[in-house]
């Protein structure tokens, strides 16, 4: 199990298209894959779980994965969240 926190740096935060886009991008991982915010963990393939964080920008969360390609899982998701588009 591999872990990452980081800084939700998108302009809307993880809201509607983008909170879409992020779970089209981890459902690509045949890892196991969540996001958690303070003490709420959601499975990171799921819109309504993204969704029910409500994550603003300039939020910290932390992205966890499980499984084969965890580490790229990781690599992959945490740059989307951070990049200030």
């Amino acid at each position: 199990m591999a872990e990452q926190t980081v800084e939700v740096k998108l302009k809307s935060g993880l809201q509607a298209r983008q909170a879409a886009l992020f779970v089209q991008e981890a459902n690509r991982f045949t890892s196991d894959v969540f996001l958690k915010k303070e003490n709420r963990q959601v499975n990171a393939k799921s819109i309504m779980g993204i969704m029910s964080l409500a994550i603003a920008r300039g939020t910290s969360v932390t992205l966890i994965a499980e499984g084969i390609d965890e580490e790229q899982a990781l690599s992959t998701l945490s740059v989307l969240v951070e990049n200030e588009k």
